[in-house]
């Protein structure tokens, strides 16, 4: 699913902030991505999502090496992946309900055949009752949880979540971590980065650790 093998991360001319990364991430694996503020964990994600080319060293996401790859390409391999930004990136003049089905939406499927799936998932993720509301009014707690429900409702191949949890309370956290491991019992391969490490005690699931440019994976 994803192989990184002896990968160089540097912006600029500026010194590597990622050196010699290798790992693979087998399909349907779960794996948690951590280490301290400034580590890397985002710029790491964003390699996966293929929003940035490496450096140096290989990149290669469904069989395919990100470097060789036109951007139409990897707009296309990009259609396979869910992400859970920091920033949620929902669309203010859309409701909870437009931003969450979007991802159907613009592959073409029909709304009679995705009305029941989005609402099913938003009363699911606490949102029933909220889904006509357009982002703006929305706490942060609740912009998370519409753009954790964004990311699964297609059900990706891949999904990456960046401190998907950051903005709800430890209840809630639990509940959208199951949301997460039962997507992954469907088949998805998912990476979760975050700090929480109490969260990730509550799970057993291999963690991919970041600390000093370098990658080290604890199962």
């Amino acid at each position: 699913m994803v192989r990184f093998e002896n990968v160089g991360l540097r912006y600029g001319g500026g010194p590597e902030i990622l050196s010699d990364i290798s790992f693979d991430l087998e399909p349907g694996s779960f794996h948690f991505l951590t280490g301290p503020s400034g580590a890397g964990k985002t710029s790491l994600l964003s390699l996966i999502l293929m929003s940035i080319r490496p450096t140096r060293g290989l990149v290669s996401i469904f069989d395919e090496d990100v470097s060789s790859l036109h951007n139409r390409d990897l707009a296309l391999l990009r259609g396979r992946v869910g992400i859970v930004f920091q920033e949620f990136r929902l669309l203010d003049h859309l409701s909870t309900f437009e931003n969450v089905a979007l991802p159907l939406r613009v592959t073409g499927r029909p709304f009679r055949e995705y009305r029941d799936d989005v609402v099913e998932l938003l009363k699911w993720v606490g949102l029933g009752d909220r889904m006509h509301i357009l982002p703006p009014v929305l706490s942060g707690g609740e912009k998370q949880r519409a753009a954790i429900a964004r990311a699964v409702i297609g059900q990706p191949e891949l999904l990456l979540a960046d401190e998907p949890t950051g903005n709800v309370d430890p209840q809630l956290a639990r509940r959208l971590m199951r949301l997460f491991l039962e997507l992954n019992k469907l088949g998805t391969t998912i990476v979760v980065a975050t700090h929480d490490t109490s969260l990730m005690d509550q799970f057993e699931a291999p963690r991919m650790v970041l600390n000093d440019r370098r990658l080290n994976i604890y199962q």
